[in-house]
């Protein structure tokens, strides 16, 4: 099976640049600052939409096939609706930190923000260098 999500050689300030509403550009560009210095890496564009920081290689827990590939170990996309957080909670020390982080939502794999202003920054740069110090899956 091939993975969707791969990294790509696009412009992560373009992407950044051309996020809407007006404010998710500003968000986005602060969301980068902090992620860059957080990581110490330059970030990457993962498929047409996921800045990521980093990346791990993991195997699919899946009985019934053996799915593996990689991913960023942090990252996140300025929708429209809200700020999306990929690998904040996949950590359980990132799970347990997370209810401190402030006004936040949790779909599978993403914690989404509405506003930056409505979370603790430090409290994501807390999460953001806990995502980040994951390794490679060990099943790989």
């Amino acid at each position: 099976m091939t993975i969707k999500t791969q990294p790509t050689d696009a412009s992560v300030q373009e992407f950044l640049d051309r996020a809407t509403p007006a404010h998710r550009v500003t968000e986005g560009h602060r969301v980068d600052e902090i992620m860059r210095t957080e990581t110490g890496v330059e970030p990457v564009m993962w498929g047409p939409s996921i800045v990521g920081y980093g990346s791990y290689h993991y195997v699919s827990p899946s009985k019934t096939s053996r799915t593996e590939g990689d991913c960023p170990k942090v990252g996140f996309s300025p929708r429209k609706s809200a700020l999306s957080f990929y690998g904040l909670k996949d950590l359980p020390e990132g799970a347990a930190l997370l209810p401190d982080l402030g006004t936040y939502t949790e779909g599978a794999g993403c914690v989404y923000v509405k506003r930056l202003e409505q979370i603790d920054l430090d409290v994501l740069r807390r999460l953001i260098r806990i995502a980040y110090s994951r390794g490679d899956d060990p099943r790989s």
